[in-house]
Order: C-alpha cells, then sequence, then structure tokens
C-alpha cells in the first residue's frame, strides 16, 4: 500500500491521515486537487438515463448474501473512499475524509467527513460504520470471507472508526476496508411504515435510505425501478465527484433475456447498450437508428486493460461424476471452440487460456526464475506437467481436429472407469450412464451451451441445457445446487483476499462463496496466502503465475472466450467526456443528457 503524497492537517497526536491510498503505486492526485482529469466539471444536471436489466429483483437491502438485489444500489448508498477510473487500484475520500494505518498495517482508521450525511439529513457516524460492517460479516457469506482478517471495527474518536487485523503487513486490507457499503444504523434499526421494526437480516422491498447522490423514487417490484438525483445531497461539491452523478434520474428496465433487452435498446427505448454478443455486433446493427448516426457504436479498450478474466463452463466438483481430472479435462476436448467462433462469432472472439487473460498476470510457457521456485517448493502437491508442459486448450475446427479430440476425450474416460457402449458413455462399475445439466441463467447463452452438449452426445454423454429465471439461479449457484454453471470471474492488477473466495479450501463448503467448482487443494491455499502477503510487487506476481498454473493444470473449469475490447451502442440523448479514462468508461458517473441545460 502506497500513502498519499502529502497528509491532511491533523493535530502533531493523532494518527498522519491521508487523503487516499494505493496498492500498487503512488496516488496520482495529491491534496487540494480540484476534480478527477476524466470529468467534464461543467457538465450539465438533468435528463433522464434509461437502462436495461436482465431478470428481475426482490430486494433493496444491500448487504445480504440471499435474495436478488435490486440493480443500481450503488446510487443511494456511499462507501468510505471512492476509486476513480484512472488509476490502478487507488482510492480518494469519500465519507472519510482519510486513512491512516501504522507500517506494520495491523490496523487502518478513517476518519468522517464532518459534512457527510444521510438523506435525513443527520450525521454519518462511526456507529453507522461498525454497524454497517458487523451486519456484512454476519449476514453475507462472501463479504465474511473477504474481511475474514478484520476481526474488529471500533470507534476510536468522535469522527474516526478503527479496523483491527489479526495479522499484520496484508497491504491490501486498508484499501478494501475503503469500498465497504455504508448503511445507517438508526434506520435499519428503526420502524417501516408498517408500524414494525425493520429487519436488516432479512430482504425487503421498502425503499432504503442511504446517503448516496440519488433516491429511490418508484419501482415495479421487480419489474423497474427509478433513481432521483438529490438536489439535498451532501456531496455534490466534493472533489472526488465534481463532473459526476448528472443524470437527474436513472430508470431500469427489466426483461427475460439479453434479447429483449437488445430490441429495446434498437427501439429507443433505453439510452445505452453493452453488447456481448459478437455476432450482433457485426451484423445486428442496420437499424435506422445507426444508420442516421443517432446511435454511436465504439470498441473501447480502455475498461478490460486491468481486468484479468477467466470465462467458463464449471463442473461442480462436489458432484462425483467431476471429480476425477480425467473426466473435467475430457470435456474440455468436448468443447470446440474453433468452430463454434466461427459459426456463432464471425471468429471475433478468442479462447481463455489464463486465470487472468488478457493481463501480465497470466501465466506462460513454462515456470522461470522466481516462479520456478515457488512451484519446486510445493513440487509434492502440484501436477508433474505444471514443470514439463505448457498449458494449451484442445484446438479443433475442422472435422479430423474435432474427431482427434473426441477420441482423446474417450480415452481420457476410459482410464477414468467410463466405456461407450451402445452409444452411452457408462461407468464400466455401476452401467450408469453419464448425465449431467448444464444451468444457464439466461437464454442468449444457450447458442454456445447447446452445440457442446450435441458435440457430447456424440461420445454418448448426456448432457442437458437448462435456463432457469434469474431468482431461481441465484438460490441454486449460492447453494451449489447444479451439476455445471456458466461464470465468469475478473481479477484487478492487485489479487488479494477475493483469491481465497473464488479457490480457497474453506470456502469450498461455504454457501454463497465464489469458490463454484469446489476446489480444495493445498499447493492453492498455500499460493494464496503467498498472493496476500507478498513483501513486494515482483513475490507478488510470481506467485500469482505460479497459482494460475496450478489452477490450470487441475482442470477445474472448460475456459470459454472473451475479447479484448468492450464494444459499446448509445443514443444520441445522452453523451460523455471527451476522452476515456484509461481504465474505464466513467460511464454513469461522468456522462450526461443532451437534453439536460
Amino acid at each position: 500500500m502506497v500513502l498519499g503524497a502529502a497528509a491532511l492537517p491533523v493535530k502533531a497526536q493523532e494518527p498522519n491521515f491521508q487523503i487516499g491510498s494505493s496498492v500498487i503505486s503512488e496516488l496520482k492526485y495529491k491534496p487540494g486537487f480540484k476534480h478527477f482529469d476524466y470529468v467534464n466539471p461543467e457538465a450539465p444536471k438533468g435528463g433522464n438515463l434509461r437502462l436495461s436489466a436482465s431478470g428481475t429483483y426482490d430486494t433493496f437491502n444491500p448487504l445480504l448474501s440471499k435474495g436478488v438485489k435490486a440493480v443500481g444500489l450503488t446510487l443511494p448508498f456511499e462507501t468510505l473512499m471512492k476509486s476513480p477510473d484512472d488509476e490502478l487500484l487507488s482510492s480518494y475520500g469519500l465519507l472519510a475524509e482519510g486513512v491512516s494505518f501504522p507500517e506494520d498495517v495491523s490496523r487502518a482508521t478513517f476518519r468522517l467527513r464532518k459534512e457527510a450525511q444521510w438523506a435525513d439529513g443527520s450525521s454519518v457516524t462511526p456507529e453507522d460504520v461498525v454497524f454497517s460492517f458487523d451486519r456484512s460479516k454476519e449476514l453475507n457469506q462472501l463479504l465474511s470471507n473477504y474481511y475474514k482478517h478484520v476481526v474488529k471495527a471500533e470507534k476510536t474518536g468522535e469522527r474516526d472508526v478503527t479496523f483491527i487485523f489479526d495479522e499484520k503487513n496484508n497491504k491490501e486490507l486498508p484499501n478494501i476496508l475503503g469500498q465497504l457499503t455504508i448503511v445507517p444504523k438508526h434506520w435499519w434499526e428503526g420502524t417501516g411504515p408498517d408500524g414494525k421494526p425493520r429487519d436488516i437480516s432479512k430482504t425487503t422491498l421498502e425503499p432504503v435510505m442511504g446517503s448516496g447522490p440519488y433516491k429511490i423514487a418508484s419501482f415495479s417490484p421487480g419489474a423497474t425501478i427509478r433513481y432521483e438525483l438529490r438536489d439535498d445531497y451532501w456531496g455534490k461539491d466534493l472533489n472526488v465527484n465534481v463532473g459526476q452523478n448528472n443524470f437527474g434520474s436513472i430508470t431500469y428496465t427489466y426483461f427475460a433475456d439479453r434479447d429483449a433487452q437488445f430490441e429495446d435498446f434498437r427501439a429507443g427505448n433505453s439510452d445505452y447498450w453493452q453488447e456481448t454478443t459478437a455476432a450482433r455486433w457485426a451484423t445486428g446493427y442496420d437499424f435506422p437508428g445507426v444508420k442516421d448516426g443517432r446511435v454511436k457504436k465504439e470498441d473501447v479498450a480502455n475498461p478490460l486493460r486491468a481486468k484479468g478474466v477467466m470465462q467458463a463452463l464449471v463442473p461442480n466438483m462436489r458432484r462425483d461424476l467431476f471429480k476425477d481430472i480425467r473426466v473435467r479435462k475430457a470435456l474440455n476436448y468436448g468443447f470446440d471452440f474453433e468452430e463454434l467462433n466461427r459459426s456463432l462469432a464471425l471468429n471475433s472472439y478468442q479462447r481463455i487460456n489464463s486465470y487472468f487473460w488478457n493481463t501480465d498476470l497470466a501465466s506462460s510457457g513454462l515456470p522461470r526464475e522466481r516462479e520456478l521456485e515457488i512451484l519446486q517448493g510445493l513440487k509434492d502437491k502440484v501436477p508433474p506437467e505444471v514443470f514439463t508442459t505448457p498449458y494449451t486448450n484442445p484446438v479443433g475446427g475442422d472435422p479430423q481436429k474435432s474427431r482427434e479430440n473426441l477420441r482423446t476425450a474417450i480415452s481420457l474416460l476410459k482410464e477414468a472407469g467410463w466405456q461407450l457402449k451402445n452409444n452411452q458413455m457408462v461407468n464400466t462399475k455401476t452401467s450408469q450412464p453419464m448425465s449431467f445439466e448444464i444451468l444457464l441463467p439466461s437464454p442468449t447463452l444457450e447458442r454456445w451451451a447447446v452445440p457442446y452438449a450435441n458435440t457430447l452426445k456424440k461420445i454418448g454423454i448426456d448432457a442437458r441445457v437448462r435456463t432457469v429465471d434469474a431468482s431461481q439461479y441465484a438460490n441454486r449457484v449460492r447453494s451449489f445446487d447444479y451439476d455445471m454453471i456458466w461464470n465468469t470471474w475478473v481479477e484487478t492488477m492487485n489479487p488479494g483476499n477475493e483469491q481465497a473466495m473464488f479457490w480457497g479450501s474453506r470456502s469450498a463448503n461455504q454457501q454463497g462463496s465464489r469458490n463454484y467448482a469446489g476446489i480444495a487443494n493445498p499447493a492453492v491455499d498455500e499460493l494464496i496466502r503467498m498472493i496476500i502477503f507478498a513483501p513486494n510487487r515482483d513475490e507478488k506476481v510470481a506467485a500469482i503465475k505460479a497459482m494460475d498454473r496450478v489452477l490450470l493444470a487441475g482442470n477445474y473449469v472448460v475456459p470459454l472466450y472473451y475479447r479484448d475490447t468492450q464494444s459499446i451502442a448509445y443514443w444520441n440523448t445522452i453523451t460523455r467526456p471527451a476522452e476515456y479514462p484509461t481504465y474505464g468508461l466513467g460511464f454513469p458517473d461522468a456522462w450526461w443528457s443532451t437534453t439536460a441545460k
């Protein structure tokens, strides 16, 4: 963690508070900065931003892991610190004016701004922060894991909150605590309009109160939600907010699937669209709005410059069927990426070959130098091919290669105790056929999943595709009630505590974790600790690449595909700053309505 270049003015006996923190570099912005460089400080306020969302929602409670949260809840709620889109892993004071921690990073203290207020005019207090932290760990398994080394939050001054850590030198902890969503203790412990006490441990569709720039103005349960900009927002003139929060209102409309959402955009009923289907991007934008220039299309690399992506089909190793690595490896040989990329996506995608794909953190070739030393220290716990064979995905794309891949899959399955008998892949001991379900949250994904299932049927595997609604999907994934799912993990350039939630043994049986594959590997656990407590950047990167190799060698997923640019389209009802921030789009914060004055 790198501290700000200069301290806030504080009393000599007090901690040395800084305006912000950065994990891997010096802070770009210095004390007294006016605004982030990429914003338009003169951007007009007003107008309505119309957006769409998939599925449904059933709660406005921002802390719970259960239920399906409404999209946009970052609008009424705020965090202690705010991250700009033109720096990597840096944050500056939002609810907190500064942060301080000792050299051994055994604790971190945040000082709240005097002017920070809830929407009812009451002050944001240390008690609110402690309440938010305690309830987050208690009610959300994901956050409990994320903050597991933060053992206590306590008020240590009129505006100070100190977090105590159970281990030292975890340089990421102060930064991720700045991301903690803060909720009002007095509101949640108060009485609702029905006269009954509110309960933060339950889902709710009562419009929640926050400290942020927007409030929930109206909604139709599960279908729409409209946020309105607050005229009395306390932080409108903060340097981290200047030129942002420009739309007078932001409305989300929910649809059953992505195809319906796109039709809504085509019709001009929503203003902005992020395209995730390469074939549609290439051929589906022939409607009048594009032809006459009212809709602008852009491919932007910025948002993916600092994100490692693993998008994959994920077999659930809690099922006996997927415990054998040879079975999982065989399933990868059944996925003909090259053919599907050609027929479905006009060769627009790249095959993912790393858990940190498209970044400098991705492993490649054979391990060398410090990375090799780390792996040699774990030699008895990692597959031998980690040292001898670079990871590669099977390559298909023509009939001969596809047949060879399927023959390899059959051979692997035979080694694992399966045989092809009467056009069925059956277990040689139990005679049970190989059968599993691919669970999806959206019909849009079926165009890739169904051909994959059909290919597996060629070697006698009964793979079925099932699409369910968003609520059922969320509940089944949370409780690990699936055979195989489609998932995307997005990594930052500074992987840390979250790796334990993704791949750590402890999270394998914790419902609500993101260890969807059920990975419980002692070598991975050790590498996660090395990543979290790395004394310097070089050591961290070496440990990340070593872990990447071990995960790939485990064949825990069937890697899918991605692009290295983000495709967006938007109507001329909205506009953006002249330049995108280095690592993002600044959307919607720094955009504004063309109808606003």
